[in-house]
């Protein structure tokens, strides 16, 4: 395990019983709308076998119990596998289909008993913000090795875009890292620094920076933004999925937000409401408005 992925696994270590509830149950934040999203790209590839790399406690799987799939998972954090375990054994599913394993690990990827190469289909979903940038091309041939020739891989990612339009400190810190990229700009024009440094702390009052409000963890552990969370641009993602011999890829927007999220709390019903009747995974106001994705592909 890398040292981060060991902070990551601390960091999920006290949701293993809480997660799905508070981010797949009726009282979450946002309906999980990339669950139906999912099913129907599975429907569509009539996969027999799926693997859920990164499956928690059984988030997504436990609501395709029905599907007549075969399904297999694995997880980093010890807890959320043992919940994950006990999801399965209560539904009389073989509590071996879901083991401990990393996503940085090939040999996770494999089909208990069988060699690499076995799946239909592979997903992937809030891990990535959870790997480091020289792990993540790693992390894309793992899942292509997964599955069999053709197979699906669905890999979620947050949208880096929807800092343009989220107005808060993501957005800052999107326009002065990737847009403006401030520290080649420091270095070009030392005899500006003075004035560059006063622009870019003007332009950070344009941006709510204290919002969204730093994650922090249940307990001891570490939270959700304090420990390794990336976003992604879509395009450089989708590009990565072509460069390595994927087919077929195109990009999934999910979670849409009506507004900057900076005026949820002014409309929160209406917000989400509105937001759920406008998710539609082909949307090109997806790129902006969304703040999550998925990158399909065939391997």
């Amino acid at each position: 395990m890398r040292d981060y992925e060991k902070a990551v696994a601390d960091c999920y270590s006290t949701w293993g019983k809480t997660y799905y509830d508070e981010y797949y149950g009726e009282k979450a934040p946002y309906p999980q709308v990339h669950t139906e999203l999912l099913r129907s790209l599975l429907k569509a590839v009539g996969a027999k076998n799926l693997l859920d790399a990164g499956c928690g406690p059984a988030s997504f799987l436990r609501d395709i119990l029905n599907e007549g799939i075969d399904l297999y998972g694995f997880d980093l954090t010890p807890e959320m596998v043992e919940e994950a375990k006990r999801i399965f054994s209560e539904n009389d599913l073989p509590e071996n289909n879901i083991w401990h394993g990393s996503v940085l690990d090939k040999e996770a990827f494999a089909l208990p008993g069988k060699d690499l190469g076995a799946f239909d289909a592979v997903i992937c979903s809030g891990v990535m913000p959870h790997i480091s940038e020289e792990d993540e091309d790693h992390v894309i041939c793992n899942l292509k090795s997964a599955v069999k020739p053709g197979g699906l891989v669905a890999l979620e990612a947050r949208n880096q875009f929807f800092s343009l339009f989220s107005l808060n400190r993501y957005s800052y810190d999107f326009f002065r890292n990737e847009l403006i990229r401030a520290d080649e700009l420091l270095q070009q024009g030392r005899e500006y620094n003075n004035e560059i440094t006063e622009s870019l702390e003007a332009m950070k009052e344009q941006f709510r920076m204290d919002f969204p409000p730093v994650r922090k963890g249940k307990e001891s552990e570490p939270g959700y933004d304090e420990v390794l969370s990336r976003v992604h641009n879509p395009l450089i993602l989708k590009e990565k999925f072509e460069q390595m011999g994927f087919t077929e890829v195109n990009l999934k927007f999910y979670h849409f937000h009506p507004l900057p999220p900076v005026f949820s709390k002014q409309l929160p019903d209406f917000f989400v409401k509105q937001g759920v009747t406008m998710e539609n995974p082909d949307d090109w106001r997806g790129f902006f408005m969304a703040s999550a994705f998925f990158v399909i592909g065939k391997g």
